[in-house]
Parts: C-alpha cells; sequence; structure tokens
C-alpha cells in the first residue's frame, strides 16, 4: 500500500470511529431518556439513582468525541462533506449530551415526590413522554440513514411536542388550583414537565443538523411553534 493509499484509509477509519461513537452516545442516551421517563411515572427512586450515575458514560463519549474531532481537524484539515461530517457531529453529540442531562435532571425529581401521583397528571406527563421519545428514536434513525424528509419530518413535529407542554403543564395548573398543599409537587412536576420539553427542542436541533449534514444549508423558515405560543407571541 502507497503512502497516499494509507493515508486515505487512516482518514476514513478516523471518520466512521467517530461515527460509531456518536450512533453509541445516541443509544446510551435513548437509553436515559426513557429509563428516566418510566422512572418517573411510576415514581420508582431506585432507578433513579441509576439513571443519575449513568449520565457519566454518556459525558465520556462526548469527551472522546470531542477528542476525535480534534484530532481529525488538525491532522486532516477535512473540506466539503467530511467538513459538514466533522462539524455536525460535534453539534449532535452536544445536544445528546443534554438531552442526557435533562434525564439526569428529571431522575433527580423523582426523589422527593409522593408514590401516588395524581392520575390526571401522570396521563399528560407519559403522553409528552412518549412523543419526546419517539422523537429521538426517530431522529438517531433519520441519522443511520441520512434522510433529509425524516429529519424535516422530526424538525415539523416540534409543534405537537410545545402543544403537549402546554396540556401539561395546564393541568398541573389546574392541579394547584385545588389546593395550596399541592404547591411543592406542582413545582417538581413544572420542573419535569419544561425538562422533557426542552430535550425536545434539543432533538429538534439534532435534525437540524442532520439536514445540513445532507444538504450542506440550514433548514429555512422559523422553528414550528405550538398553538398557545403562537397566540401569545
Amino acid at each position: 500500500m502507497s503512502d497516499e493509499a494509507h493515508i486515505v484509509k487512516s482518514y476514513e477509519e478516523e471518520l466512521q470511529n467517530l461515527n460509531d461513537s456518536l450512533i453509541k452516545m445516541g443509544s446510551l442516551t435513548e437509553s436515559q431518556l426513557a429509563d428516566s421517563m418510566e422512572a418517573i411515572i411510576k415514581v420508582d427512586k431506585e432507578s433513579a439513582d441509576k439513571i443519575i450515575a449513568n449520565d457519566a458514560k454518556i459525558n465520556e463519549l462526548r469527551a472522546k468525541i470531542d477528542n476525535q474531532i480534534m484530532t481529525v481537524l488538525v491532522k486532516r484539515a477535512p473540506m466539503a462533506i467530511d467538513l459538514r461530517i466533522t462539524i455536525s457531529t460535534l453539534k449532535i453529540s452536544h445536544d445528546l449530551e443534554r438531552i442526557g442531562d435533562l434525564a439526569k435532571s428529571v431522575a433527580k425529581k423523582i426523589k422527593p415526590l409522593p408514590h401516588d401521583l395524581p392520575k390526571e397528571l401522570i396521563g399528560s406527563l407519559r403522553r409528552l413522554g412518549d412523543l419526546v421519545q419517539k422523537q429521538l428514536r426517530n431522529v438517531l434513525d433519520a441519522y443511520l440513514n441520512k434522510s433529509k424528509e425524516s429529519a424535516i419530518a422530526i424538525w415539523k413535529n416540534d409543534e405537537q411536542v410545545d402543544d403537549l407542554t402546554n396540556t401539561a403543564m395546564n393541568e398541573v395548573a389546574d392541579f394547584l388550583g385545588k389546593s395550596k398543599k399541592n404547591l411543592e409537587l406542582a413545582t417538581h412536576l413544572l420542573f419535569v414537565t419544561k425538562n422533557i420539553e426542552r430535550a425536545g427542542d434539543h432533538i429538534t436541533n439534532i435534525a437540524e443538523s442532520l439536514y445540513y449534514l445532507i444538504e450542506g444549508e440550514y433548514l429555512e423558515g422559523a422553528r414550528p411553534k405550538g398553538k398557545d405560543i403562537e397566540k401569545n407571541s
């Protein structure tokens, strides 16, 4: 093998290793989000401890990806599609880390909760959590398949996340209005709801980064908003 062929092969391996690390990070983040949602619905305080501890694995992968990207940038000075891969991977890994952080934050809020959460609050929280988990699963699949159509669909679906967030927050507000004794519980649940919504925002960021990776340009237009948000803007 010539020196030039060896360099090309080595470069391709570095990009593949970067891709593999991102896929692994995505899988871990997906598990963390799913586990945190199941734990909050069931008020599973034992699982909460495991979720909090597992966040370190996602952080370690983010650090590994940062080092891999630095190596590629310094050694290879990537251009065109290779540069887009490198930039997009950096952005996506940041958003995955933030989703992991938010899953950990949700898990931390499980500790002070009673074991018998009001049923009317569990339903809306479950629907929001299920949608955000579906969005994450879909965007990771879209990354594997390099599907711009899926990236656009996920981007547009952020509106549904906003709508379900508003529904969940309104139900928590109604619950609070019934008694001042509900203040502490309502505060925890509002925090959880906003964290789930923020995870959805980071998933939309990933869809935007994926579209840029594929097309070399950014999605045009304002990010879709939920109905209540549009009324108040």
